[in-house]
C-alpha cells in the first residue's frame, strides 16, 4: 500500500499466505516456532517471552527498539490481526462479502486532514444484566450505582473482567502527565476503541506513546507479576493498554475513528 506500512498478527502457520495475499506484513508474535515467512518479534532486543501476558503489545516493543529509527518519516504506520481487519469504507457489509473486496487496500481521502485511526469504539453497556451480576459481583459491591447502566463506565467494566482494584493500582503508576487524565477517562467514559489497534502517520506520536506505555507497563509488572490465572487476568497488561492506548491518542492526537472487520482467516 502507497505510503504506509501496514502490519497483520498472526500465531498459526495457517493464515501466512492470506495474509501475504492481502498484501499486509505478516507478523508472528511470540517465541512459538512457526515458518521463515512471519516478521518475527523474537530477536534484537525483545520481549517476546512476554506475548502470553503482553499479547500484541511484544511487537510493539520488538519495532520501537529494532526498526523504528529506520522506518521514514510521514507514512502511515498500522496494525491489523488475523481475526480483526481495518474496512475500506463506512458502508454496510453485505451477506457473503469477500473479505479482499472490503478489507483496506490503500489511504481513503477521508484521512486526509487526522493524524490517527482507531476502531469505532465499543459500548461496553451492552452487557447483559444476568452476565455483569454472575461476573462482576465484587465490582458492584464496590460501585452499587453501576446497578444502573448509565453508570457502567469503562473503570467498572475493567473491574468486573480483569479483577477489581486492578485498574485503579495501575493508574497509581502512571506518570503525573496522564495519571489523572486517564483516571477521568475511564471514570467518565461507557465505550473506547477496542483491540490495540491503531494507524498513525506521525512517527513522533507513536515513538512518545511507546516512551509512556511501556515505563509504565514495567512498573505494573512488579506490582501484579506474572503467577496469573483466568483469561482476564493473564493478559492484563495487554487489557491495560486496551484502554489507555484510546485515551492516550485522543488527548494527544488528531483521531478518525474507522470501521474494523471482526473475520476470522482460519475459517
Amino acid at each position: 500500500m502507497q505510503n504506509s506500512e501496514l502490519y497483520c498478527f498472526g500465531i498459526h502457520d495457517d493464515v501466512l499466505s492470506s495474509i501475504q495475499s492481502l498484501n499486509y506484513i505478516p507478523v508472528g508474535l511470540g517465541e512459538d516456532t512457526i515458518s521463515s515467512g512471519w516478521l518475527k518479534d523474537n530477536t534484537g532486543n525483545q520481549i517476546a517471552s512476554k506475548n502470553k501476558y503482553y499479547s500484541e503489545l511484544t511487537f510493539y516493543y520488538w519495532l520501537w527498539k529494532n526498526k523504528f529509527k529506520e522506518m521514514p518519516n510521514n507514512i502511515w504506520i498500522g496494525f491489523s490481526q488475523y481475526r480483526r481487519h481495518w474496512k475500506q469504507n463506512r458502508d454496510q457489509l453485505e451477506v457473503g462479502y469477500k473479505l479482499e473486496n472490503e478489507i483496506l487496500k490503500k489511504i481513503p481521502f477521508e484521512w486526509e486532514n487526522f493524524e490517527t485511526i482507531l476502531p469505532n469504539p465499543i459500548n461496553i453497556q451492552g452487557l447483559k444484566f444476568m452476565k455483569v451480576i454472575k461476573s462482576g459481583k465484587l465490582a458492584m459491591l464496590k460501585n452499587p450505582s453501576a446497578i444502573l447502566k448509565k453508570n457502567r463506565n469503562i473503570k467498572f467494566n475493567f473491574d468486573m473482567m480483569h479483577g477489581v482494584g486492578t485498574m485503579d493500582k495501575a493508574i497509581n503508576l502512571l506518570d503525573n502527565d496522564n495519571k489523572d487524565d486517564f483516571y477521568n477517562f475511564v471514570n467518565s467514559n461507557t465505550s473506547f476503541s477496542p483491540a490495540n489497534m491503531f494507524i498513525c502517520r506521525n512517527k513522533e506520536k507513536i515513538n512518545n506513546f511507546f516512551e509512556v506505555l511501556f515505563p509504565w507497563l514495567s512498573k505494573c509488572e512488579k506490582l501484579f507479576g506474572f503467577n496469573l490465572e483466568g483469561y482476564g487476568k493473564i493478559r492484563i497488561y495487554a487489557f491495560l493498554c486496551e484502554r489507555f492506548l484510546p485515551f492516550w491518542f485522543n488527548k494527544n492526537s488528531k483521531v478518525l475513528e474507522w470501521p474494523i472487520i471482526f473475520h476470522d482467516l482460519r475459517k
